[in-house]
């Protein structure tokens, strides 16, 4: 988005003579297209590299936009509308961008761009329809501004950077026209990454994924809530997750400021063995010998093969399985702090509960902040404050995205006010899943309220366990969890390849 002239570009990859801005600051300036998204996990949304975040933050935007100092999509923020998501480095009452000499590659492109074909083993280089000023421009001027481009991506230091950073290649649009292959950029990320396909998880890939889950026989009633493709996605803001096809079995990676891990063991009907030696070689290609590649989530049943294959396994904190008949009745003196809570919220209180709809996002985002400075005043240990802010990524997409990630909301006000929601899935036909609750703290008994109407609302419509998930190592919370007397604590492990003393 322009600031001055039509011939500003970034300066940490291309310099200003190689590479002229193709539409015009006039057409820029009026388009309501650029630097606006609708959801806070765009795929779309731009990416930075280690140079090219040193030079936005240098240019005044928040470290909180950039998940991985080494290279990130930036952290969208809600518009002040509260309709959609901003760039950070957009200015909405000017409509430019606030570090437009050193934007990134990914936007002195635009619009062009960088994606894969359809079956994904082409990058191509294409034009996006999508720029208004893309359907007014004859395709000759296109072409010869795509010409200049593409010299300009053989060049070896621009090329192995994009190679350094894959997901500034996007998967195939259907919107965008092709303009030509970019076969040596193909045969350079191959040599990085793998000639296997490796996928940026979206929205598109949950249906892929719940399949992949429910056919390797890991989802029963008492299975970790993990075993859910909704668990992983709502933290694509955070983390960058992909997904490869390995010997027919589905492997899930994350990539984290750390470096690159298996939230998962390898998705599939047959044997792990081939596909967790191909998936471990993949690690250590981009891992090196760093200790941060491993599997997490490895299911009680699954650890005798991990340590048949000469895995160290190791114990994590377990999730917290209820029965929903427990949670709701929560009959005799062993609920009696409970039932005593949630008597009095609804005796002190006037108050409404009702399904979540998207137009509440607004009004939770209010709440997640009040609730969050309680928190803080309540002097909140530095791991939990650490994890509080990790979060907020995740509850934009649960509430942009919970139409489209089937989950379970409900609100709760208090004379008109939304004081408390929560958000679950279902996990099988007979567990369903509490994924997050927020409750003003200064109601008594509301958080104990909504939790108890969660669990009544899920037994009605056949629970019979309801899964709060692990405690995070917070004491606090091991405490809350406990105090409800789980009937099991399901085991989760961590596996990672044995290391030579």
């Amino acid at each position: 988005m322009p600031v001055d002239t039509d011939e500003q570009v970034g300066v940490f990859v291309i310099p200003p003579s190689a590479l002229p801005q193709l539409v015009s600051s006039r057409a820029c300036l009026q388009c309501d297209v650029c630097c606006r998204f609708p959801d806070p996990d765009s795929a779309l949304r731009p990416y930075f590299t280690e140079n090219e975040i040193a030079g936005a933050l240098a240019g005044g935007i928040e470290e909180t936009a950039f998940p991985d100092r080494r290279g990130s999509q930036v952290i969208l923020v809600p518009a002040s509308d509260g309709e959609g998501y901003l760039c950070p480095a957009f200015d909405a009452t000017s409509s430019a961008c606030r570090i437009y000499a050193q934007r990134p590659l990914d936007c002195q492109l635009y619009p062009l761009a960088l994606m894969w074909d359809e079956r994904h083993d082409q990058v191509l280089l294409g034009w996006d329809t999508k720029c208004p000023f893309m359907r007014e421009e004859v395709p000759g001027e296109i072409q010869r501004h795509a010409d200049r481009v593409m010299a300009l991506l053989d060049q070896p230091d621009i090329r192995d950077e994009i190679v350094a950073h894959p997901r500034l290649i996007g998967r195939f649009q259907e919107d965008v026209v092709v303009l030509s292959p970019l076969p040596r950029l193909t045969v350079a990320v191959a040599g990085q990454w793998g000639s296997t396909p490796l996928h940026r998880c979206t929205l598109d890939d949950i249906p892929r994924l719940t399949t992949a889950l429910d056919r390797s026989g890991w989802r029963g009633a008492q299975s970790l809530a993990a075993y859910s493709p909704v668990y992983h996605y709502i933290w694509n803001g955070l983390l960058a997750y992909w997904w490869v096809e390995l010997h027919g079995a589905l492997c899930l990676f994350a990539q984290s400021p750390d470096g690159w891990f298996m939230p998962l063991p390898p998705i599939g009907a047959g044997p792990i063995d081939a596909p967790l030696s191909a998936a471990m070689g993949l690690l250590r290609c981009w891992n090196g010998d760093s200790p941060v590649s491993r599997v997490e989530n490895v299911p009680a049943q699954l650890v005798p093969e991990f340590e048949r294959l000469g895995y160290r396994v190791t114990l994590k904190e377990p999730d917290y399985l209820y029965r929903a008949a427990d949670l709701v009745s929560l009959a005799g003196d062993r609920y009696k702090s409970q039932r005593a809570l949630c008597n009095r919220f609804e005796r002190e209180q006037s108050f409404k509960a009702d399904i979540y709809r998207v137009s509440d996002r607004q009004d939770c985002r209010a709440l997640l902040a009040e609730w969050s400075r309680q928190k803080h005043v309540e002097e909140l240990e530095s791991f939990g404050a650490m994890l509080l802010a990790d979060a907020a990524s995740a509850h934009e997409i649960v509430w942009s995205q919970a139409s489209a990630l089937r989950l379970v909301g409900r609100v709760v006000r208090i004379h008109g006010r939304l004081c408390a929601y929560t958000f679950g899935y279902w996990l099988t036909n007979a567990t369903f899943c509490v994924l997050l609750e927020v409750a003003d703290r200064t109601y008594p008994g509301l958080a104990q309220y909504l939790f108890r109407e969660t669990c009544r609302t899920a037994l009605a419509e056949g629970a019979e366990y309801i899964n709060a998930m692990d405690d995070a190592g917070l004491p606090g919370l091991r405490a809350s969890k406990q105090a409800y007397h789980p009937v099991v604590m399901i085991p989760n492990f961590v596996a990672a390849p044995a290391r030579e003393s």
